[in-house]
């Protein structure tokens, strides 16, 4: 494209912005709100995904314990077993002596002289046990499966509930924000389409003037293009400046608030790395339903012409 032609294009496209007035800050509104809400959902599911692997990380999913017999060798080889796989986050040995004492601390922290009663011996003797934690909760089942097969594993203890719960809830999250977007955009698309449609009929006898002269289809169709660009791109600048301060006085005022309710191992989604996505995946789609409105309005309304 030509300095000229690129320049005409953006002075036209410009012009039928302000033409429309109303239909312009109708869609730019749209969009504005539809990225505004999308940024509100990736913030929460951003810091739901995030909580929920700490809390994975922080709770003991998978519990193993050894046939009697085992030796050391055959337990530390079902160790590098266990941290060959992808889904396993952290591995700590308890022995037979630590179970022992985590139990009397739990079931008989009143009472005194438990050893006596059990005559000093250990009742959790072969006991021993690798704790488990992993990346990814989903993975759990695959993930017991694996260690059941395993030579010298005699059971293994997980949270079945905890972990189908936990899924559960992410997959809920997901789909809701999903299905919120897609009306959003939809609206969104729609509303360009009935701007740019708006322009197309203001310079429809133009248009088709300039088409009998020998005017190219690029040519008729770029300032549109770039009304819908422009568009595109406002609406999705305006909500980043505003959620960029919100998120950061939203996230200081949870910790000064609830700093005392909140676990010390769950911890907010830093803004840098929220918005380092954030940003191009905004600009993108506002360029994007732009884009998608204009084309679709250029390609129902202009074919008359050709």
């Amino acid at each position: 494209m030509k300095l000229r032609t690129f320049k005409y294009s953006v002075k036209e496209g410009v012009k039928s912005l302000y033409r429309n007035k109303a239909f312009t800050l109708a869609s730019v509104g749209t969009i504005v709100a539809c990225l505004f809400l999308f940024g509100v959902f990736y913030f929460l599911i951003s810091n739901i995904t995030n909580i929920v692997k700490q809390a994975e990380k922080s709770v003991s999913i998978v519990t193993v314990f050894f046939d009697e017999g085992t030796t050391d060798l055959t337990k530390q080889n079902i160790k590098t077993r266990i941290l060959e796989r992808g889904e396993v986050a952290e591995v700590s040995y308890t022995s037979s002596e630590e179970a022992w004492e985590k139990f009397k601390e739990s079931t008989f922290s009143e009472e005194d002289n438990v050893d006596e009663t059990f005559g000093g011996e250990n009742p959790l003797e072969g006991f021993d046990s690798y704790e488990i934690k992993l990346e990814d909760i989903s993975m759990q089942s695959e993930f017991v499966e694996f260690l059941e097969n395993l030579e010298g594993v005699r059971t293994v203890k997980c949270s079945e509930d905890f972990a189908e719960n936990l899924t559960t809830f992410n997959s809920v999250v997901a789909y809701v924000a999903i299905a919120t977007m897609f009306i959003l955009l939809a609206v969104s698309v729609f509303l360009i389409s009935i701007t740019v449609l708006n322009g197309v009929n203001v310079r429809f006898e133009e248009i088709r003037i300039m088409k009998l002269i020998g005017a190219t289809d690029g040519f008729i169709k770029a300032p549109f293009i770039v009304e819908g660009v422009i568009i595109g791109m406002v609406g999705a600048i305006v909500p980043l400046g505003i959620l960029f301060p919100a998120y950061k006085k939203i996230v200081s005022y949870c910790l000064e608030t609830f700093g005392n309710v909140i676990p010390r191992s769950i911890s907010f989604v830093p803004a840098g790395e929220i918005f380092a996505t954030l940003i191009p995946i905004s600009l993108a789609v506002g360029v994007g339903i732009g884009l998608m409105g204009t084309w679709l309005t250029l390609k129902r309304k202009l074919s008359v012409l050709y």
